[in-house]
């Protein structure tokens, strides 16, 4: 296993993910998804291929119709070559919805761990998380996966001193989560309801004083390795499953041998306390406020984390408008 160079790469990567937000940003609003996946995969495989690492994509883009493919697909070599052996994570545009309907919570992400440390699930498509910040970590227990959501809060609860009725969770607002929304409000919990932005959703849950206690519920598998990249720097708990939600989905998994009952934690999904992780806003959100153009230059505005020292920077910067 490669280590990464003792330098702090970190910004590195928060060019990458400020290069991605600078071209899917002149397609916010703009009900061209297609336009904005193309630009902004382009751009951040451009930026990628300028770092100096021997890169191996576990986590990316799926197919396109478009001439040059996908040049951010899960198995693509990126970097120069010249460095240390990685696997990389992406996702160019987290909320492509969102950021074409001019809606909150769009942002650009990339993470770095070494070789071999990054788990992928290949052809699975959905995963079940529970995901909280470092003060209520130690009391997830996989017992939370398969128990009522009453005990799961509970637990969550007492350990950050409060009551239940004073949590807040997100989950994705989609027809499979009907029972666990049920059980949650009976509670007294409160709920905030996303169309999308899984992986910025898992941050946000992730990381102290954003209003946020948990995120629950069943969304992408490739998402779940990019949420844990970004927990585990954060030092946040994570519990992950794999949730197929068709036939045709769980006879691929039986297929390919996956697991459908081991409960991972976010340790299990990246085996490794050398993560460095970006993110830059490209529509506003709690996390991150969004790109803005003026005359003369751009303003972003990114998180970098670095897992092995628990950094978490906030980065706001110009851009003139030459170069964009």
């Amino acid at each position: 296993m490669d280590k990464l160079p003792s330098r702090n790469i970190g910004l590195d990567l928060v060019r990458v993910t400020e290069t991605t937000s600078l071209a899917a940003g002149r397609w916010v609003g703009s009900g061209n998804r297609d336009a904005a996946h193309r630009a902004a995969t382009r751009a951040m495989a451009d930026a990628l291929n300028t770092l100096p690492i021997d890169g191996r994509i576990v986590i990316g883009e799926g197919g396109s119709s478009w001439e040059d493919e996908a040049p951010l697909c899960s198995g693509r070599v990126v970097g120069t070559g010249e460095g240390p052996k990685v696997d990389v994570v992406v996702d160019p545009i987290d909320g492509t919805n969102l950021l074409i309907k001019g809606h909150p919570g769009a942002i650009s992400v990339v993470g770095i761990a070494p070789r071999g440390t990054m788990r992928s699930f290949g052809t699975a498509v959905y995963m079940e998380k529970i995901i909280v910040d470092r003060s209520a970590a130690d009391a997830l227990v996989p017992e939370c996966m398969n128990a009522p959501a009453a005990w799961t809060l509970a637990l969550v609860a007492r350990v950050k001193q409060k009551a239940v009725h004073d949590l807040t969770v997100i989950i994705l607002d989609r027809l499979r989560h009907k029972e666990l929304i049920e059980e949650i409000r009976h509670t007294g919990a409160s709920i905030l309801l996303r169309d999308e932005g899984d992986s910025e959703g898992a941050i946000l849950a992730a990381t102290p004083g954003t209003g946020v206690d948990m995120l629950w519920g069943v969304g992408g598998a490739s998402q779940g390795v990019i949420a844990a990249c970004a927990v585990k720097a954060l030092g946040g708990g994570m519990l992950s499953r794999l949730a197929p939600q068709d036939p045709e989905e769980w006879a691929v998994i039986r297929q390919s041998g996956l697991d459908t009952e081991k409960v991972f934690t976010c340790g299990e999904l990246v085996d490794s306390d050398e993560i460095f992780f970006s993110a830059t806003g490209i529509t506003d959100s709690a996390l991150l406020e969004s790109l803005r153009y003026h005359s003369t230059y751009a303003e972003t505005h990114s998180l970098l984390l670095r897992s092995e020292t628990r950094t978490r920077r906030f980065i706001r910067a110009e851009h003139h408008a030459r170069l964009i």
